[in-house]
């Protein structure tokens, strides 16, 4: 698409640099002027020609530069940015060092290209198109991943020898935009490109070939002497939303620098005909608006825009489509899409997938397609790039496809097609995207011994309570699992004689990183040997007492409970209560007092069933302190208090 009407986003801010020449005024003047206005062929004559002249300057090599660069004529631009960047190197801009990097993409020395882009990080570190470089250096191998993936084919029969670009599948035919006519008896040239503007055009495809028919004009009626481009139909095809250049009503309208945006069109259909379309409300006169997209359930609307909050020179945003012509506030997809340079041409699949263009990103040249990765909940995990054939040194964009039938089309303007740009057909041999997995190691053990459990199974649970992977432990306990870059997830342990135990991580977001989760289990079966203490090992509450006195109480009789269900369930357990008291008070008293409450205790459980031989009750006073706190001493309450103690001893198991 020499038209490029992806580039004008990224013209604005170039043509207001001075330019002079001696005796050249009129000459640079006249080429100044056409070049403000995109005219770019009839520029490129003047500026050639003052060249070949023999003239040199700074100006005039960033023009010729780029109007190579901005019509994707990137060999041409990198002889003119080669001359720019050996001739003025210490005045050169990071914004001239990106594009001859870009262009140099487009020879394939990639190489070259990166040291352009390690320069262009030293000027301007801080770019997240400096950034992503430097994050991936190996971007050329990390992108070959999917080199065999697709099988393409250019639809020579369909293309012209103009731009067709900007596919998209109605009521099984193919519609796209051409400047092969203006289907009139006038042809309008675009001084841009020296190509008529553009129309939109459809060919029927055949069912069982897939088989393109003969090209006729689409929508007649939505054409004008003026560019449309990249239609997206609603799920009924009812409607259409399109881009367009400014123009409506028959009156074009320019920002106040003099030039013509693109803003994004809807027409409805009715009675079988495309009713009169009708501009967008966030459309702007200052800036582009364009490459519409609908989300599968025509909720979201994506595009293209560098409207003011844009990351670069265009971003990818999106509205919720609240009404017949209601819209929320666009939305910017964010820096983990956007980058300073160009994205355009989003694309959302029926699997509601993001592909878009970018030249922001370390990629093969030019415009590169690419795919959003996605997290479960929906937010981007990362962005990968679709590789060759699908990509190449030149432009490649205006992708679409049917995931379900792995087949679609994209637009380019590769070397050996049929005219500026081409469509290609492509089929899709399904591979697996590269995954960011962790590896998330530990040990399992018992909580009281601390021994590992080996027959123990540990899994990844999301928030939802599903389980995603299972493992089992090895003899030391160890286990070794594989959740997806940052997750929030739970590690749950289990196995039957225990109660299961989870923790609530979220996973490193570096593939390959690890963490390391632990996880102890607590017994169901608690194991009773002669000798045990059964309030140590039911974790028993204190058994507390009246003062003065033996009978008990509500909250002491909650956890005799707990021992009752022991001695129910064990019926050869033999155990004798011990009751002790603190120091403080008469020896004597104490010893009585604690035998008195030993054997209430006792009591109370042969009272709900418990046969009297099996358990005893005995109080020892003070006799059997734990700690140094005997009469006369200085101890605190807290200190007094772990005499004060009930004791359920194992007699016999």
């Amino acid at each position: 698409m020499r038209v490029r009407m992806k580039q004008l986003f990224t013209l604005v801010v170039l043509f207001a640099m001075p330019f002079c020449f001696f005796g050249q005024d009129k000459e640079l003047n006249k080429a100044d002027k056409k070049f403000e206005s995109y005219a770019f062929i009839d520029a490129q004559k003047i500026y050639l020609r003052l060249a070949n002249e023999g003239y040199e300057s700074e100006e005039l090599f960033q023009k010729l530069g780029d109007s190579y660069y901005f019509n994707a004529k990137y060999e041409e631009s990198a002889k003119w940015f080669d001359k720019l960047f050996n001739k003025y190197p210490e005045t050169i801009t990071p914004e001239y060092v990106f594009r001859y990097a870009q262009s140099l993409k487009a020879l394939q020395q990639y190489d070259k290209s990166d040291e352009m882009m390690k320069e262009f990080r030293r000027l301007k570190g801080g770019d997240s198109r400096a950034e992503l470089f430097n994050k991936e250096p190996d971007y050329l191998e990390e992108i070959s991943y999917s080199d065999s993936e697709y099988e393409v084919e250019n639809l020579r029969r369909t293309n012209s020898r103009y731009s067709d670009f900007g596919p998209m599948i109605y009521e099984n035919k193919l519609i796209f935009s051409s400047s092969r006519d203006t289907g009139t008896g006038k042809k309008y040239i675009h001084t841009w490109n020296n190509e008529p503007f553009l129309d939109f055009y459809q060919a029927p495809i055949d069912i069982e070939t897939g088989d393109l028919g003969k090209v006729e004009k689409f929508a007649e009626n939505i054409n004008t002497r003026f560019h449309e481009s990249s239609p997206s139909f609603t799920a009924d095809g009812n409607t259409m939303y399109f881009t367009r250049n400014n123009f409506s009503q028959g009156v074009k309208r320019a920002d106040k620098s003099g030039t013509i945006r693109l803003k994004i069109f809807k027409s409805v259909k009715q009675n079988g005909s495309w009713g009169t379309p009708k501009e967008l409300p966030f459309n702007d006169d200052n800036y582009s608006v364009s490459h519409p997209s609908l989300s599968p359930d025509n909720k979201k609307l994506y595009f293209a825009s560098d409207m003011p909050g844009s990351e670069g020179l265009s971003d990818i945003w999106v509205v919720d489509i609240l009404g017949d012509n209601e819209y929320s506030e666009p939305k910017n997809l964010g820096p983990i899409i956007n980058t300073e340079g160009r994205e355009n041409f989003p694309y959302i699949s029926k699997k509601g997938n993001l592909y878009f263009s970018s030249d922001g990103r370390p990629g093969l040249g030019g415009l590169d397609i690419y795919v959003v990765a996605t997290k479960k909940n929906g937010d981007v995990a990362y962005v990968i790039n679709l590789g060759k054939p699908i990509n190449s040194p030149q432009d490649d964009f205006g992708f679409i496809v049917d995931e379900y039938n792995n087949t679609g089309y994209f637009s380019t303007n590769r070397y050996f097609g049929m005219g500026s740009d081409d469509i290609f057909k492509f089929s899709r041999t399904p591979v697996p995207l590269p995954v960011c997995e962790v590896a998330v190691t530990g040990t399992v053990k018992d909580k009281l011994t601390l021994l590992p459990i080996p027959t123990a199974t540990v899994s990844v649970v999301d928030l939802n309570g599903k389980t995603i992977e299972t493992t089992t432990v090895d003899a030391q306990g160890r286990y070794s699992l594989n959740p997806l870059c940052d997750q929030e997830i739970l590690i749950r342990a289990e196995e039957p004689n225990y109660y299961a135990a989870e923790q609530l991580i979220t996973t490193p977001k570096a593939n390959g990183d690890s963490m390391v989760v632990d996880l102890l289990l607590e017994p169901r079966i608690t194991k009773i040997n002669q000798g045990d203490d059964l309030a140590k090992l039911l974790k028993l509450n204190p058994i507390y007492f009246d003062f003065d006195r033996f009978n008990i109480r509500p909250d002491a009789a909650i956890e005799l409970v707990k021992v009752l269900a022991v001695m129910e369930t064990n019926p050869s357990l033999v155990i004798e209560v011990r009751s002790h008291t603190d120091s403080r008070g008469n020896d004597s008293y104490n010893l009585s007092l604690s035998d008195k409450r030993a054997r209430s205790t006792a009591e109370y459980i042969i009272s709900r069933g418990i046969d009297a031989s099996r358990i005893s009750g005995k109080g020892f006073g003070e006799t059997e302190l734990i700690n140094d706190c005997g009469n006369n001493s200085d101890c605190t309450e807290e200190q007094h208090q772990l005499n004060r103690r009930s004791e359920f001893i194992v007699i016999s198991f």
